[in-house]
């Protein structure tokens, strides 16, 4: 598919899925005519990209985690430095920190959705 379909497809703009490109996130092939050719898993990755950039994930981290997400287990790399184990590592606690305060902020709401519907229903 080509960059307007993929872009109508996921709700992404051109420009950013350029951008993608550019950073090493998402890759294309080009067609004869010039154009950049996309594959269908390109969808899901780009899905991944929106989903670890909403989540404050930095494209520099998100280039080499993408890989791990594509297929969990496998190791892409034949040596992983010390810096992108650390850097990987320091990620996961982020986003561990990060989903505990969601959690927290969760069952702040379901507290008071409990409190709330008695006396909503009461009010009438």
């Amino acid at each position: 598919m080509r960059i307007g379909e993929l872009s109508r497809r996921t709700g992404v703009s051109v420009r950013l899925l350029r951008y993608y490109e550019e950073k090493g996130l998402l890759r294309s092939t080009r067609g004869d005519n010039g154009y950049r050719e996309y594959t269908e898993a390109s969808l899901d990755r780009v899905h991944k990209i929106r989903g670890l950039l909403e989540h404050g994930i930095p494209t520099r981290i998100i280039r080499t985690i993408l890989p791990c997400l594509n297929s969990p287990g496998a190791i892409h790399m034949r040596v992983v430095a010390p810096e992108t184990l650390a850097k990987l590592e320091h990620e996961r606690e982020q986003l561990q920190r990060r989903i505990d305060a969601l959690a927290k902020d969760r069952e702040a709401i379901d507290v008071y959705l409990e409190q709330a519907r008695p006396r909503l229903r009461g009010a009438y």
